[in-house]
């Protein structure tokens, strides 16, 4: 089985059963380089035992991915966080207070800029994925995927139609919106995937996506026209 040594340190390590150097990571925690022999006659007997590092599985490496791509809403939400704190900070104090009770003479007045502010906390409460309604989201994505493979050219037209009536089908504005988003992008995606256009996938994804968002918020807009008739 042989031992893994690391001479910076003075440090070994005896491989056990079913161990193999390939299994195990190639620098020492001192920061030496750990190297491979049969036995310890080369050594000093004063040399400690430690325990080296195994290299992480594949099965490890994908959970790791897994976590990481898991995490990117959250990491998105939060640098937009800190994107308008630090940019629109001062902004957004004013707003509040503008929206702050003021006392008169005839009663109280409240200030008309709180719409602007809740749409802002409304934006940024629904960067997730929570409040996507998949049995909507994925027959609209697989009719928008087939438009633009089947039907290219001025049928396609058809597709910002399908995404506004995304965005009419939700009472909330925001989250017809958000699911409209999900909706251009991934049709997006398998469409110009399913075509091809390898080296655009990812702009075109993008551009689905603002589609999606753009077509979903007029959707949503008409709704609240016609219902606040």
């Amino acid at each position: 089985m042989g031992y893994l040594i690391c001479g910076k340190c003075k440090s070994y390590y005896e491989l056990q059963p079913g161990e193999s150097p390939k299994d195990f990571i190639s620098e020492c925690d001192c920061g030496g380089k750990v190297r491979y022999v049969e036995n310890l006659d080369i050594v000093d007997p004063s040399w400690r035992p430690v325990y080296i590092k195994k290299k992480p599985t594949k099965k490890e490496v994908l959970k790791d991915k897994i976590r990481s791509v898991s995490s990117i809403p959250g990491d998105i939400k939060n640098r937009l966080n800190q994107f308008f704190q630090k940019h629109f900070g001062n902004l957004l104090y004013n707003i509040r207070n503008r929206n702050r009770v003021h006392r008169t003479p005839h009663g109280a007045q409240f200030g008309s800029q709180g719409m602007g502010l809740d749409f802002i906390n409304s934006v940024m409460r629904e960067l997730n994925f929570r409040n996507i309604r998949w049995e909507v989201v994925i027959p609209v994505a697989i009719v928008i995927t087939l438009l633009l493979v089947f039907a290219p050219g001025i049928l396609t037209l058809l597709t910002f139609l399908v995404l506004v009536a995304v965005g009419y089908l939700f009472e909330d504005i925001i989250i017809g919106t958000k699911n409209a988003l999900v909706t251009g992008a991934i049709s997006y995606f398998f469409g110009y995937l399913i075509t091809g256009s390898f080296l655009l996938l990812i702009p075109l994804t993008i551009l689905g996506a603002i589609n999606g968002a753009v077509c979903g918020w007029i959707g949503g807009y008409i709704k609240t026209r016609i219902g606040g008739r």
